[in-house]
């Protein structure tokens, strides 16, 4: 088992939901990224989605882009994510997931990312825009080296496809609680609830939702059902407004207690 496995079997066992953050690396910077993961990891999260800045985040919202490009006038790179993690390992015990577009994987090479994630201290990896079907490579340079490679679940999804993700996916399923981009939402949509119980039909991973989700109650409400909350867009727009304060890796872990909280039924 990884880390992320060994997490979803400890809160299976405790009857308690995973909190999933999301947030991007080298925004407002890598050092700062750092702390916020520290501060996350203290307020209760039980994965960490650390985003890997792209110049095309089709699937993003206007949040999350806005902090990949900060992130990228840094210069921010997946070498140097990969070095923030092993810094990290020194710290913290976490299960990280790289959130990434196929295009940073595809120029720094399946198998070589894969060993180096590995000997860096990542658990797994979630390629947004990479469906199955285009996969195998990627699969076996990851799954061998023990990472989790996770897979995206929409609204939009058939039953054909549900098996198919529940099949190629490891560590958990991701599910889109709705079609678009990311992004906070007033409220959750009410076939969330029926399609994660259609996903649990097919497989015994946990199944995780995300997009939309962004407030405590709207998080409580999730947890009710789904095995795993994610939250990207409410965190990366605060630090985004806190930028390089120096109360800010606090202030979001603050507000990723609340939510942590929610999830947990505090």
């Amino acid at each position: 088992m990884n880390r992320i496995e060994q997490r979803f079997a400890g809160l299976r066992e405790k009857g308690e939901r995973a909190f999933i953050p999301f947030i991007t690396a080298g925004d407002p910077t890598l050092e700062l990224t750092g702390q916020i993961v520290l501060e996350l990891a203290k307020a209760g999260a039980d994965v960490i989605e650390l985003g890997v800045p792209f110049s095309d985040p089709v699937a993003d919202g206007v949040v999350n882009q806005e902090a990949a490009q900060r992130a990228l006038l840094h210069n921010v790179t997946l070498r140097d994510i990969l070095g923030l993690v092993k810094g990290l390992r020194n710290q913290t015990e976490i299960p990280i997931v790289l959130f990434t577009y196929y295009n940073p994987v595809l120029a720094y090479g399946h198998y070589r990312l894969a060993e180096d994630a590995k000997a860096s201290g990542v658990d797994g990896i979630l390629c947004v825009d990479l469906p199955p079907e285009e996969a195998v490579e990627y699969c076996t340079a990851f799954q061998g080296q023990g990472l989790s490679t996770v897979f995206l679940l929409a609204p939009t999804s058939t039953e054909d496809r549900i098996a198919l993700i529940a099949r190629t996916s490891t560590g958990f399923v991701y599910y889109v609680s709705r079609t678009g981009v990311t992004g906070e939402r007033e409220t959750i949509e009410s076939s969330v609830h029926g399609m994660v119980t259609r996903i649990q039909q097919h497989t015994k991973l946990p199944v995780a939702v995300g997009f939309g989700i962004a407030r405590p109650d709207q998080a409580r409400e999730v947890a009710a059902y789904a095995d795993g909350v994610v939250v990207g867009s409410a965190l990366v727009r605060m630090i985004g407004e806190l930028g390089a304060a120096p109360d800010m890796p606090a202030r979001v872990g603050a507000f990723a207690k609340t939510l942590a909280d929610a999830i947990k039924g505090r």
